[in-house]
């Protein structure tokens, strides 16, 4: 298989894990009127119902905000679906299914329950970090491949090629 259809596989996997344990969170644990449940003295399942993007900026209230961002996620993923129609390479097509696999699980839920439904808690002591979801780490996965494989994994430019041959 190649890298582009890698990137297709990680993307259509995320998104299907990402729903999957959003619909178990909700309607098998009904986490919304349960309650916080603890898996670890460091991470916690609640419920946050995030209306906004990343870490909750910029809060959507209204339906033309809420669907403003689903049309953001929808042209960010088929940009990066474009990006990956020309990626040659296994590091940056599997960072790009990640990004387009988060992207559409969080459109998704915006578009079925009103705002994306974050879950993970992770803490310690008194100290907490964002409360997130499957799609966000695949967002973050997504974007460190990117940025690991500018640094790392440069193709060879033209005039390097040149002067091998």
């Amino acid at each position: 298989m190649n890298a582009r259809a890698w990137g297709v596989v990680v993307a259509f996997s995320i998104l299907i894990i990402d729903q999957a344990s959003k619909i178990a969170l909700l309607e098998g644990l009904d986490l919304e009127f349960s309650g916080p449940i603890t898996l670890s003295p460091y991470i916690d399942l609640i419920l946050v119902w995030n209306r906004g993007i990343s870490y909750g900026l910029f809060q959507q209230h209204a339906d033309l905000g809420r669907y403003m961002l689903v049309a953001i996620s929808l042209l960010a993923s088929i940009g990066f679906a474009l990006w990956l129609q020309r990626s040659t390479r296994p590091i940056p097509a599997l960072a790009l299914g990640c990004l387009i696999g988060g992207a559409l699980g969080n459109a998704v839920d915006r578009i079925l329950r009103g705002a994306v439904a974050d879950f993970v808690l992770l803490h310690w002591g008194e100290w907490t970090w964002y409360v997130f979801n499957i799609a966000d780490v695949a967002i973050v996965i997504g974007v460190a491949l990117l940025l690991a494989d500018s640094w790392l994994g440069k193709e060879p430019s033209v005039i390097e090629s040149a002067k091998k041959e």
